[in-house]
Parts: structure tokens; sequence; C-alpha cells
């Protein structure tokens, strides 16, 4: 028996770029011939939504806009040509919404680069809504012993580091440094570095982050806000004194990006994923090029990252710690991450 679909949803809407967003009812959508609509129970909420809000980002996103990515729920209608999706299964729209599948990047697994991809919650309306609309192909599938509360942010947070932490080539048994390592991304890149084999260094700064970070993996903390050097600390922090063999950078302010460089170890990676508005990248010269050091950027995964790191959630291997609240509160979240008070991740419940 199909279920019943409403006419109107409640959904959180961006009328106009600086926000606030709006509470209010919208039409529902019907899906497209290979595109699916997802029941949200779910989403979510990332740094990227507030840069949605915002506005700040050179990447201009449609208005009104309904923001979110990391939505999970139950699959209620299909279009025609989709045939490996059934009706009641469990679902999730991330942040790549489609890609056109028949580029150079599309062909070669990295169709996050595809210049016709559509984002969830910029390009196109996401998750902050009852019902939301994705291309089939790109759904992840959330195996039914899943809770979808506790899923929703590895469908961005948890792929998105997962991905950073392969790109960085860091192996069993070496040293990462996770910067930003208290927020939404940092909580979960520590788990899965962690799972990988690595050692993990948190940095951040504030107590209850500190406490959070040891007790999620990493064997130790270094408090930016305390220390008098931090390129000097976190090379102590390794067990030779020469620093990390990679950097997973999720920060959200420009200056750690500016130190990575410096404590990286040589012939260590530098893994930009934070994308703080207006930041640049700077590394010295002379101790990048005698040291052999790699700066590179890592996006969001890919269809064959998804089912990995949804792999590792699923094996009991990551726990994403979060807080739920109810779709209607959104502004409040929004309101700590201007106020950088969030430790852990924030999840709306779709239905309150």
């Amino acid at each position: 028996m199909a279920p019943h679909i409403p006419e109107k949803q409640w959904a959180q809407v961006i009328e106009k770029t600086g926000g606030p967003v709006e509470y209010k009812q919208i039409p529902v959508q019907k899906p497209g011939p290979d595109e699916v609509l997802v029941n949200i129970k779910y989403s979510g909420v990332c740094h990227t939504d507030l840069h949605a809000v915002n506005g700040d980002w050179p990447i201009p996103t449609k208005l009104p806009l309904v923001g979110g990515h990391e939505g999970a729920g139950v699959v209620v209608a299909r279009g025609e040509l989709v045939k490996d999706v059934e009706i009641g299964d469990h679902a999730g729209v991330k942040w790549l919404n489609g890609s056109c599948l028949s580029c150079d990047f599309c062909q070669t697994g990295d169709e996050p680069l595809c210049g016709k991809a559509l984002l969830s919650g910029y390009t196109v309306d996401g998750t902050f809504q009852e019902y939301c609309i994705a291309k089939a192909a790109h759904v992840a599938r959330i195996p039914k012993d899943v809770p979808l509360d506790a899923v929703a942010p590895i469908l961005c947070a948890g792929i998105t580091v997962y991905k950073g932490l392969k790109e960085s080539g860091a192996r069993p048994g070496q040293t990462v440094a996770v910067v930003g390592a208290g927020g939404g991304l940092g909580s979960i890149a520590i788990q899965y570095a962690k799972a990988m084999g690595l050692q993990v260094i948190g940095i951040d700064t504030g107590d209850e982050k500190a406490q959070m970070c040891k007790k999620l993996g990493a064997y130790t903390f270094v408090d930016f806000a305390k220390s008098s050097n931090v390129v000097k600390d976190v090379q102590g922090a390794t067990e030779d004194g020469l620093g990390p063999h990679a950097v997973i950078l999720v920060a959200v302010n420009e200056k750690p990006f500016q130190q990575a460089a410096e404590y990286v170890r040589p012939r260590g990676t530098v893994i930009a994923i934070g994308l703080p508005a207006g930041a640049y990248l700077r590394a010295p010269v002379f101790e990048t090029v005698l040291g052999v050091k790699t700066i590179k950027g890592s996006y969001v995964g890919n269809r064959k990252d998804t089912s990995e790191a949804l792999d590792f959630y699923r094996r009991g291997l990551i726990n994403a710690p979060f807080k739920t609240i109810g779709m209607s509160e959104l502004q409040k979240v929004y309101d700590m991450m201007h106020e950088g008070k969030i430790a852990g991740r924030y999840v709306v419940d779709t239905s309150k």
C-alpha cells in the first residue's frame, strides 16, 4: 500500500541572504523520472548550512532555499526510471544531490567535481523539510537496522572526513592531527582515524571539547587558546618530535590553515577540508620544499566512499556525538554556531 503523501509540509526556508530562516509550510514536490522523494525524519546541521544562510561562499545559492544536506529518512515515492530504490527503503540525502554521471569526473569516481553537480541545501532544496527530492543514483543506501537520527551526521561529516583521511595516505600506526577536533566534523574524524589504525592528536579549545576528544580516541589534546606555541606543542606531542604524518583541517577559521604546514612532519600531508569564508592557504616555501610536504584539498566523498563510511558506522566503529532539537528551533543552532558554542553535532527532528 502506497504511503500517504501530503500536499503541504513544514520547512525552514531562507528567503534572503543573511537570514534568518523562516519556519513555514511549503508544497511537497513530486519526484522526476530519475528521482526519489524521501520522507526526511532527521537532518544533521553542518557549518556549511550556516554559509548557505549567510551567502558568504563564492557559489551563489538559490533563493528562496531550503537548507540542509544530512537528511535520513524513508523513500515514499520514485520516478518511473528508478529501478534500484524501493518504496520503504531507508535512504540518505547528501550534499551531492545529483550529477550528470557521464562526464570525465563522474566516470572516474570524482562525481563531486561534476560541472553539473546539484548541491542539497545550496543549489537545490535540501533536508530541512519533511519531504525532500534527490537523484536516485546518489542517495545513500541506509540499512534498516541503523537508527536514522544517529546516522544523519555521517551523511556529510562522516563521509567528508573519511574521504580526507583516505586522501592523506596516512597508514596504520602513523599520527594524524585533527584541527577543529571538537566540532561536528572533527569529533567524527577522530573516530574514523582511530578505526583506520591511526594515532590522533586533537587540536581545538575548551575543556569540554578536550574531554570529548580524548573520550572519542585522541591520545592527546592541544588547546590552541592556552598554547604559547602551537607548532612546537603539536610537534612535541609526537613520539619523535617531528610532527604528525598528516593534518586534517576542519577548522572554521583561517589561522589554523596557516600553521599546519609548519608542524606537519617531512613527507607529511596537510588536508584542507574546512572552508572559512575568504581564507587562504599559506606555507613557508623553504621548509615545504626541503621537507617534501604535500598540501591538498579534499572535497566530499563519492558513492563508493559513502558506502564505505556507512559500513564503518554500521559495524559500531563510529559514534557521532549529537543532540536532537526540533526543526522549528533551527535558528537556535545557527546562533550557537555563530558563538562557537557547539561541541559535536546537532540533529533536527523534522516532526517538531
